[in-house]
């Protein structure tokens, strides 16, 4: 039987992207870039997102590509952001079709119909890209959101240099101990709804949440993070860039307040599984780390 250790290991293990992941994710990325050049006055189009930072989790879905638009397509910089996301959504739609392709606040998302199964797994196939519509603006870009009505900036590169700089600092664990926790964020068990929205919330306290160094224990590790996280979810976290809104600014208090709650739960489920392994009940311990994160925690 695997000892805890070892089966965090090859949790970690699991949630990393394998070659035949990342040809796929290069295959349809390339398919969505190469007909947008045909639709749009495009500069330049590049990977952005947690997929880019390796933050992303399994099963792999909404890859971020950035479309530097031109300047001949500046007039959409004048416009509301609905603007540009609406015709990218009808650009895309003209593709993939209606049922695929859907509209969010700062991009556009196309889903590749592909089936994830009771084991949370793909056939190594990724399920979804967005489509981001950007401008240049000096090192940083200018991007649509449609919540707000306005264009925000943003800086991908700053938020990979943080990522990996507290990655590094981490012994090389945090963005593992990243893909845990958002893998927990999509278990089913929690409704249709993640406790945290977005996802890159997460990301964004680990950089603060995940501190004092790795201290060799992954079952301590993710205990000691739940509860951070609880302590923290109702702070204003701000984008690690300094341009944009806060990245908290996605949930309300009510939101916030169950977030709260699972996150407290979680906390409890680990440190009732790490009491399952000091009583010498390891296999029990390993069904208990299953039942909090999902399928993908390995039992043997």
């Amino acid at each position: 039987m695997l000892t805890t250790d070892e089966a965090f290991r090859k949790f970690k293990s699991r949630l990393e992207l394998n070659d035949r992941e990342q040809q796929n994710a290069s295959t349809r990325q390339n398919e969505v870039r190469d007909y947008l050049d045909t639709t749009f006055a495009i500069a330049n189009s590049f990977l952005t997102g947690s997929y880019k930072r390796h933050t992303k989790t399994k099963p792999l879905k909404d890859i971020d590509i950035f479309f530097v638009l031109k300047d001949s397509e500046k007039d959409y910089r004048n416009k509301a952001p609905s603007v540009v996301i609406d015709d990218f959504h009808k650009a895309l739609v003209d593709k993939y079709g209606e049922n695929a392709v859907r509209k969010q606040a700062r991009s556009v998302n196309v889903d590749f119909g592909v089936v994830v199964d009771a084991e949370d797994n793909t056939d190594y196939r990724i399920l979804s890209v967005d489509v981001v519509p950007t401008f240049a603006s000096g090192d940083d870009y200018e991007i649509p959101d449609t919540d707000n009505g306005k264009w925000i900036k943003t800086n991908p590169k700053i938020h990979a240099d943080k990522a990996t700089a507290a990655h590094q600092a981490f012994s090389n664990e945090w963005k593992g101990l990243v893909r845990m926790v958002k893998y927990w964020n999509n278990n089913p068990r929690h409704g249709s709804d993640k406790p945290v929205k977005p996802s890159f919330l997460i990301e964004v306290m680990a950089l603060q949440c995940l501190y004092g160094g790795w201290q060799g224990r992954f079952d301590y590790e993710i205990e000691g993070l739940f509860s951070t996280l609880a302590d923290r979810i109702f702070d204003t976290w701000a984008d690690p860039a300094g341009l944009g809104p806060p990245i908290s600014d996605g949930m309300d208090a009510t939101r916030k307040q169950r977030a709260r709650d699972l996150l407290l739960a979680a906390s409890r489920d680990a440190r009732n599984a790490i009491n399952l392994t000091k009583q010498g009940r390891n296999g029990d311990a390993l069904k208990a780390w299953r039942t909090l994160f999902g399928p993908k925690f390995p039992l043997s």
